[in-house]
């Protein structure tokens, strides 16, 4: 019988609506913000993350540390990008329950941002998060030359139609998308 090489980590999974630490206990992870909702009064916004399933929702922490990097606008938090962590020492109600932190951010500069935090009543803590580099911009594709496409599938209706589905979804002009579906036209004539 041969062994079959399971994966256990999907069932790893908490059963939550949102990114928990526990999520980030196989190291820091980086994510891009594509958006930011209202959510409850004790976790009031949710942190949509274009590379995790769940919403992500900051303490009251981690948002003085976004406010202090990016403003107080969510509008301008799209597109920037966080890396975050396990912090085992987080407590919860005098227990240390570990929490989410973030370490890294985009558009802060070039130099490390630090955030005075309340740490415990009375007592605060400068909290330090480092510039997180831009990713290297992939290179441009070159642009699909719509027109010699549709001649290469000239007599083929189900290319052309796949073609010009592509061509719609790319965005090209109303002129280009005319001649595709005129090629199509004249095989089905």
């Amino acid at each position: 019988m041969k062994m079959e090489d399971l994966d256990m980590t999907e069932s790893l999974a908490p059963k939550s609506d949102q990114l928990d630490a526990v999520d980030l206990v196989g190291g820091p992870r980086t994510f891009t913000i594509e958006n930011v909702t209202r959510h409850n009064a004790e976790q009031p916004f949710n942190f949509h993350l274009a590379e995790f399933p769940r919403v992500w929702r900051p303490g009251k922490s981690m948002r003085r540390v976004i406010a202090a990097a990016w403003g107080g606008k969510a509008s301008k938090y799209i597109g920037q990008r966080i890396t975050l962590y396990c912090d085992n020492s987080v407590e919860f109600g005098g227990a240390a329950v570990g929490g989410s932190r973030i370490s890294h951010m985009s558009g802060i500069g070039d130099k490390p941002l630090k955030v005075p935090l309340l740490i415990k009543k009375g007592r605060s803590a400068i909290f330090t998060v480092q510039p997180l580099k831009d990713e290297p911009k992939p290179a441009p594709t070159p642009a699909r030359d719509w027109s010699k496409e549709a001649a290469a599938l000239k007599g083929n209706v189900d290319g052309l139609r796949a073609l010009y589905m592509d061509a719609q979804a790319a965005g090209a002009d109303p002129d280009t998308l005319e001649h595709i579906k005129n090629q199509a036209k004249e095989v089905s004539e």
